[in-house]
């Protein structure tokens, strides 16, 4: 007997449901057909991969070792679908992802159209939250891929970046700042600000390079905290305040005339947008073509 990758496909899924049962679901097959499948495999080996009860199933110390050379395989093999997709466009499938509000609302609105060209059958998802609702949705298996504005320091969580931002200070062209080459710190704070709320990537990223500066951030004037990039250039439009954003959300109000886009004294909020998803998790065909899009396209054009 040979070893075969549907038998691995088919162990890594028993091991990741935690049942036979939950796996012949999964994977569309009857129980019986799935309990074959694993003692077969268990017999090509000659060790038990599996220890059963009535109750549940654990790993043996055998189906531990086993488990990430049959994941790496069944990644080898989607990778390979990935790449041979190029020549006969026949991917399908949803690609369903959560995108944090910047990268949501201003950048991959951009790649949508470049990657549809490339995959026109797969049609997409897209659930628009800030990074922490994401990363709570990942863990939770609610989402099982996001792209977020902040690097995500978890365990569980695979993290990747992908593209490189820069949030600079957002003034109404009116405003007394619009015309000062360089803004320094001690001019920026006496203005009243208008930002994103806490958890968002943006107000992360601010207050990390603030803090890196020695600036305390509750020496700013803050007169409204606001859950979306939107909200907030209506808000800075309306002389309410001045804010901080990625260049890339303000575009169209630059080329309108109608804000002012400047740099602060010695300050640079410099990022990237990440990729996330759990480590143990496999990601559907989709996902692994709309990753290799992002890994080969030249982003910097969409910003």
């Amino acid at each position: 007997m040979a070893l075969n990758f549907h038998q691995l496909h088919i162990f890594y899924t028993v091991a990741e449901k935690g049942s036979f049962s939950h796996a012949a679901g999964a994977l569309h097959m009857t129980q019986p057909a799935v309990t074959m499948q694993v003692q077969s495999l268990e017999d090509y080996f000659g060790v038990k991969l599996f220890h059963r009860s009535t109750k549940k199933i654990e790993l043996s110390e055998a189906g531990r070792a086993l488990l990430p050379f049959a994941k790496n395989s069944i990644e080898l093999i989607r990778d390979t679908d990935v790449a041979m997709s190029k020549f006969t466009m026949m991917i399908e499938g949803r690609l369903q992802l959560g995108a944090s509000l910047t990268m949501g609302e201003y950048i991959l609105p951009r790649l949508l159209g470049p990657f549809s060209k490339d995959y026109p059958n797969i049609s997409v998802s897209m659930k628009v939250m800030n990074t922490a609702q994401i990363l709570d949705e990942v863990l939770s298996h609610q989402l099982n891929f996001g792209l977020v504005e902040a690097p995500i320091h978890h365990p569980d969580v695979h993290t990747e970046p992908i593209l490189s931002d820069e949030l600079r200070l957002i003034v109404p062209s009116d405003h007394p700042l619009a015309d000062v080459p360089v803004v320094t710190l001690e001019e920026l704070l006496k203005y009243p600000f208008v930002l994103r709320e806490q958890g968002s990537g943006t107000r992360r990223v601010m207050e990390e390079e603030f803090a890196r500066c020695n600036m305390d951030c509750s020496s700013m004037k803050i007169v409204m905290e606001l859950g979306s990039t939107g909200a907030i250039k209506s808000a800075v439009e309306a002389g309410l305040g001045i804010s901080i954003l990625s260049q890339s959300s303000v575009k169209h109000e630059v080329t309108l005339g109608l804000f002012k886009v400047k740099k602060i004294e010695n300050i640079v909020f410099e990022r990237s947008f990440y990729a996330i998803y759990l480590n143990s998790t496999l990601l559907p065909i989709s996902a692994v073509s709309f990753m290799t899009f992002l890994r080969q396209e030249d982003l910097s054009r969409f910003l």
